[in-house]
């Protein structure tokens, strides 16, 4: 699948670069049609080494019709100010939580369409869930290509954008808690006896054998967990006590705290 288009990026960083690398790998664009700006030199050679354009300047990305802002929240807007004339037009699509379509808009650039996207970092391996709020400008096409791009990467879902600081906390920040879970298994299976390599990959593949039951299925993971249970059993056991430890408590607020943090950015 391809889209004739060019594309471009503000940020070169990790989020920035796992979307180009699962572009890449769908073979989504070519990298001649991909442009990068960056004043990171470090960023700029990974990019270099992808054979994508690179640049240190957002002025130079004049022939990109579509630019996704992958930069820092606190300076996306003033970036907007300074780049005004070259934005002018384009579909600017912004990966930065906390940053409004409201304070997107009334940036300089006052013919730009805006969309927000919140992806997370499995898009490098084409796993991403990811989410989006169009702006009032924007068009069918607009989110078309918005749903191309992101959803050969992973899934892709629109929401209003009252849901984006949700998002941002559940499935935003989310990937850390899976790794942090997956740790725990893993150390949990060297403590009885296994091999740290064994353990980790025992850990890994059931964490992604459970998800895809839940993907793949229209059970509720509630009825998946009691499947696993038997009366009397070691699973029950188990889950009774992660429920003592307070383990569905602390992932809720977990959730809770990142969406707050990300209200408390929001401009």
């Amino acid at each position: 699948m391809t889209i004739p288009l060019k594309l471009g990026f503000i940020g070169s960083g990790k989020m920035a670069e796992a979307i180009i690398r699962g572009i890449l790998s769908k073979k989504l664009l070519e990298p001649s049609s991909i442009y990068c700006v960056d004043t990171n030199t470090k960023r700029l050679k990974i990019m270099e080494d992808l054979k994508v354009n690179t640049h240190k300047r957002p002025t130079d990305l004049k022939e990109p019709g579509v630019v996704i802002l992958a930069i820092k929240p606190d300076i996306v807007l003033e970036v907007l100010k300074q780049t005004s004339e070259t934005l002018q037009g384009k579909l600017l699509v912004s990966i930065c939580a906390g940053i409004s379509l409201s304070a997107l808009e009334k940036s300089a650039c006052t013919t730009a369409r805006f969309i927000r996207v919140m992806p997370n970092t499995p898009c490098l391996v084409g796993e991403s869930a990811s989410c989006y709020s169009p702006g009032e400008n924007t068009t069918g096409d607009d989110c078309e290509v918005v749903e191309k791009i992101f959803g050969a990467v992973g899934i892709i879902l629109k929401v209003p954008e009252s849901k984006m600081d949700g998002v941002t906390g559940l499935s935003g920040s989310g990937p850390a808690y899976v790794y942090m879970f997956i740790e725990a298994l893993a150390d949990a299976g060297v403590r009885e006896g296994l091999p740290r390599e064994l353990a980790l990959k025992l850990a890994a593949q059931t964490v992604y054998g459970a998800s895809k039951m839940v993907l793949c299925g229209d059970t509720h993971p509630a009825a998946l967990r009691n499947d696993v249970e038997s009366p009397g059993g070691t699973t029950i056991e188990a889950t009774t006590t992660l429920e003592k430890c307070g383990f569905r408590s602390a992932v809720i607020s977990a959730v809770r705290a990142a969406t707050q943090r990300v209200k408390s950015l929001t401009k």
